[in-house]
């Protein structure tokens, strides 16, 4: 690949381009996305990302099931070294909890060849920042994003990442808070919070944001309950110094941009 577009001057030769479909409305595509789809032979993905790309003639559909990326890395890297085209499809952007790190995971250990291969990440618009410019500017000083499923890391590493960043009086972006599988998960997380932040911390559950079923909750963290949020929700904890803007419709969530100077 080389700068002036996907796959540089040899068309035919194979490569990878690891890309992020944004958070629900083709509108939030980049157009670097969709003409690296416009140009693949094949596309690689968890069920539900690649029902989101348009067949076409000439371009093969690769879906398969959650908790397999590395299966999936692999099969986009042995692809793109027999020459085809492949866009590995995930929601958001590929590099934030999503494929990018699972095809570099299958890239280093695998087969030497696969390191000789064009591959270029594509970033995408995350859950995280259209769930935060809906809401207003909740992330507009130091923040953090922590993911919430316990299938790749321990629960002990969650708990302790989000008292340290409680205490640290970040902003905080949830992925992934609540599944059927672990209900009582997020349970412990607004008790944690409870016990670091108060009561009165702002927090945003913005579920499906930018599809047809977008909705969006502010309420205190006294207020909130753990089914409240879904795998669907991204949830936001705002910090110590951000606020609400009450108004007609929808309220405004930001974070000022600046600490006070006796701040410790």
């Amino acid at each position: 690949m080389t700068d002036s577009g996907i796959g540089g001057e040899d068309a035919s030769a194979g490569w990878i381009a690891v890309a992020g479909l944004g958070p629900g409305d083709d509108a939030l595509v980049t157009p670097e996305v969709t003409a690296a789809l416009a140009e693949a032979t094949d596309v690689v993905g968890y069920i539900p990302y690649v029902a989101r790309v348009k067949p076409r003639p000439g371009l093969v559909l690769h879906a398969s099931d959650n908790r397999v990326e590395l299966d999936r890395a692999a099969l986009a890297l042995e692809l793109a070294a027999q020459g085809h085209r492949v866009v590995v499809v995930s929601s958001g952007d590929p590099g934030v909890f999503a494929m990018a790190s699972a095809l570099f995971e299958a890239l280093e250990a695998g087969r030497p060849a696969w390191r000789e291969l064009d591959i270029r990440v594509l970033p995408g618009i995350t859950a995280m920042l259209a769930a935060a410019a809906r809401a207003g500017a909740p992330l507009g000083h130091d923040f953090c994003a922590i993911n919430l499923s316990d299938n790749l890391k321990p629960w002990s590493v969650i708990e302790k990442r989000i008292r340290l960043a409680a205490e640290a009086d970040f902003a905080m972006a949830f992925y992934n808070p609540r599944s059927r599988a672990r209900p009582q998960g997020f349970v412990r997380v607004l008790e944690v919070l409870r016990q670091t932040c108060g009561e009165d911390r702002p927090i945003l559950f913005a579920r499906s944001v930018s599809t047809e079923e977008e909705s969006l909750q502010i309420v205190s963290l006294g207020q909130s309950h753990a089914e409240m949020a879904d795998m669907r929700t991204m949830v936001i904890v705002g910090s110590s110094t951000t606020r609400v803007i009450e108004r007609a419709g929808r309220a405004i969530l930001y974070t000022p941009r600046s600490l006070p100077k006796d701040a410790a």
